[in-house]
């Protein structure tokens, strides 16, 4: 039966302490061998962090055979090259066999990557490079706050990670909103690939998370299973409005004469006759022989986990549809329907189900109105984008609709490490980015996203919508909301007309149902095609009157609102038609047009084609200005499909 404290005791005895040897030296085994048969890894981090995970594991609520049951504590690896530490306590603990883990570890289709991953049971996070764990913990631990929820989280982190800023970013998180239910651990053992601590980049930890308001605790031996559980037991106990960090100082390659303090084996592992060395100091049978013929078998793969299924139920309340003769934002029409979500979900005196995040810009992204209604759903947490789309992540995978707002530039392109992250780990969180394009205009080409669909491209779970008007933005807002995955929503910053169909009568009307993968034919045309989406909508139709009326030409209009997935049997029909134009306020050659052609390549057509977009860096200006100098306005377009016609 796996080793559980009872946390009345105020020390372990010696029957615990003699316990914890005893696991020590099996995970310590199983670190060596796993990294050795993989011929990579890192057991030197392994080995100085495994004491921490051990007593950790007792003292946290957990239950390995129901890896994901609601009420267990979390503990996220920030360190996620110490998989062989972690994947061998886990089954010290029971959540799988070593067998398992052994014949495993690091091949191909196995469920035991070489950086933890939740596909392995008992890893809540996909952390993947140093750094993002403790945002993710945070968010965790914000969001059992925000459900007042008794779960704890704790966060393992290396010493030489805290090099990264984010790291600083969530530490001011976790202590504004006084995330008690959290504990970080650092395995201090002073080394990393470039040798000393001190020497790649000097830093002290006391300072850094005392100075912030942490409760900081420095244990001088992270091997001492006493300290170690006197201090978790006290965090875990922590009601005090303040999280606490607990900075152990520890030996890299523990317990393995030849490897402690070296910081070769950070992330080297032991050939043969050194790990018959090792495996004979530890005084357990080298095995080594007998587990290479068993890794010659094909892998097992019944360990491997799910992705989380669970999205709680969301009313997508009344939709609002504006008149033809408003003219309005994109934005607006979104701060709207989120209120209207807010209304619809949030009520008094309960936990919020949909969660703002914005980063100084409650205003821009027109969150006001949400952050009015729903206060308690409201977070500001100031200019810290990286930290806030990590964690908006977590949080969207515990049960909270959780909407990211900021301008594009900042939600898309500084933080396509966290999007990513996010992607890997079947996270659901909402990007909901305003000023995206040239369409920022005066704010010149550093703020002028153009490249938001060109990086998603990259993601394989990513959706990706741009609405035409405040109509489609509120069902695609929505939509979202009511819907699992990862989403993303982007619109300009200028006010927009409504789109109408040739009777002047609003197109996306009360009866409008948002489709991923599904566009809309605004105008139906013989001679070709132009297809579009977002800002650049109105000049397109501009485009086709100017078309019909001068040149007698009859162009489709085909908004393609849905970029990920996109709807390849209206892009087919379109070439069957004719010549087609694409046009976006995006990069050309990673945007619509790309798409585009790639289908058409796919599918053996070469109609007549000609991509316009954005391609060269825009100025400081109007957009309309901005637009005509890059061949975007009403007039350039017709004329560009007039040429292609012939």
């Amino acid at each position: 039966m796996p080793l559980k404290f009872d946390l009345t005791a105020t020390t372990l005895s010696s029957t615990d302490v003699t316990q914890l040897q005893a696991m020590r030296t099996r995970c310590a085994r199983r670190i060596l061998l796993s990294t050795s048969l993989a011929a990579s890894g890192h057991p030197g981090g392994s080995l100085s962090s495994l004491d921490m995970l051990l007593v950790a594991y007792s003292i946290l609520n957990h239950n390995p055979l129901h890896p994901r049951m609601a009420e267990r504590d979390r503990l996220v690896a920030s360190i996620g090259h110490i998989s062989p530490g972690m994947y061998s306590v886990l089954a010290e603990y029971g959540y799988f066999n070593e067998t398992d883990f052994l014949s495993g570890f690091r091949r191909t289709g196995s469920g035991f990557p070489g950086h933890v991953e939740s596909i392995v049971p008992g890893v809540e996070w996909d952390t993947g490079n140093l750094g993002q764990g403790l945002s993710a913990a945070v968010g965790m631990a914000q969001s059992f706050k925000l459900k007042k929820s008794s779960n704890r989280v704790f966060c393992l982190m290396g010493d030489g990670e805290q090099q990264k800023g984010q790291i600083t970013e969530a530490i001011r998180h976790a202590v504004k909103y006084k995330l008690d239910n959290l504990t970080v651990l650092i395995d201090r053992n002073k080394l990393q690939i470039c040798g000393n601590t001190e020497e790649v980049m000097p830093q002290c930890m006391q300072k850094l998370y005392g100075g912030l308001g942490f409760n900081t605790v420095k244990l001088e031996d992270g091997h001492d299973y006493n300290a170690l559980y006197q201090a978790m037991r006290s965090a875990y106990q922590n009601i005090s409005g303040i999280p606490t960090v607990i900075i152990a100082r520890t030996i890299m390659g523990k317990g393995i004469s030849f490897m402690e303090n070296k910081a070769k084996y950070h992330g080297s592992p032991l050939p043969p006759d050194d790990l018959a060395k090792a495996l004979a100091e530890l005084g357990v049978e080298n095995d080594f022989p007998q587990w290479q013929e068993r890794r010659k078998q094909p892998v097992s793969t019944h360990t491997i986990m799910s992705p989380r299924t669970h999205y709680p139920q969301v009313q997508a309340g009344q939709p609002v549809v504006y008149a033809a003769d408003k003219l309005t934002d994109c934005r607006s029409a979104y701060g709207t329907a989120l209120l209207g979500l807010a209304q619809a979900n949030n009520k008094a005196g309960e936990p919020p189900l949909i969660v703002g995040i914005s980063c100084d810009l409650e205003g821009s992204v027109k969150m006001d109105d949400f952050h009015k209604q729903s206060p308690q759903g409201y977070l500001e947490l100031g200019i810290q984008e990286h930290h806030a789309a990590a964690t908006a992540g977590a949080m969207s995978c515990e049960g909270l609709v959780t909407f990211f707002s900021t301008f594009g530039s900042f939600a898309v392109s500084e933080v396509y490490n966290q999007n990513r992250l996010n992607d890997f780990n079947h996270a659901n969180v909402k990007i909901v980015a305003t000023h995206v394009g040239l369409d920022v205009g005066e704010d010149g080409p550093t703020h002028q996203c153009i490249d938001y669909l060109g990086l998603l491209k990259n993601c394989f779970r990513f959706s990706v919508f741009m609405p035409c008007d405040p109509n489609q933005t509120d069902r695609i807002v929505r939509y979202v909301a009511t819907h699992a995955g990862n989403h993303f929503v982007g619109m300009g910053r200028s006010k927009t007309p409504v789109i109408t169909k040739e009777d002047g009568s609003v197109f996306y009307d009360a009866n409008y149902v948002f489709t991923p993968g599904k566009a809309d034919w605004l105008r139906q045309g013989s001679d070709a095609t132009l297809i579009t989406y977002g800002a650049l909508t109105p000049a397109c139709l501009a485009a086709w009157q100017l078309l019909q009326q001068e040149s007698g030409k009859s162009v489709g209009v085909l908004n393609m609102a849905s970029l990920i997935p996109l709807d390849k049997e209206a892009i087919l029909a379109a070439a069957k038609i004719g010549p087609i134009v694409t046009v976006e306020d995006h990069h050309i050659e990673t945007g619509l047009g790309a798409s585009v052609a790639t289908v058409l390549l796919d599918h053996g057509l070469a109609p007549k084609m000609k991509r316009l977009g954005v391609h060269q860096y825009g100025g400081s200006g109007k957009p309309s200005d901005l637009y005509k100098l890059q061949g975007l306005d009403a007039e350039s377009i017709a004329r560009t499909m007039l040429a292609l016609l012939g």
